[in-house]
């Protein structure tokens, strides 16, 4: 995951809001009139924010055959794991130089 993606995604989720539409989203596909029941935001805000998840991949927009006005709401998981991804190396970074510190420390009279 690039940078940038890195930083995109997690400028999306550092909105509480955004992070309430994410979690509603975990359990099933919604409707957008269901989501802004949820979370308790009104149609313009919730447009905004789905807009910017949309932008970042974090969500998908799809329509039921049945009728073209209704949008319904699902996670895309691929940022997701490549956040989780970049997270646990920069995990591992840490863990190491961590180890070397310690290691350091305990060398040291």
């Amino acid at each position: 995951m690039s940078a940038a993606a890195v930083d995109r995604t997690l400028a999306a989720l550092a909105d509480p809001a955004r992070r309430r539409v994410i979690d509603l989203l975990r359990e099933r596909p919604h409707r957008a009139g269901e989501i802004a029941d949820a979370v308790g935001l009104n149609p313009p805000a919730l447009s905004r924010h789905l807009r910017t998840l949309k932008a970042t991949g974090l969500i998908e927009e799809s329509h039921p055959a049945f009728d073209a006005r209704v949008r319904i709401y699902s996670l895309r998981p691929q940022p997701m794991t490549e956040l989780k991804h970049w997270l646990e190396e920069t995990e591992q970074l840490w863990t190491a130089q961590l180890g070397a510190f310690k290691a350091h420390l305990e060398r040291s009279p």
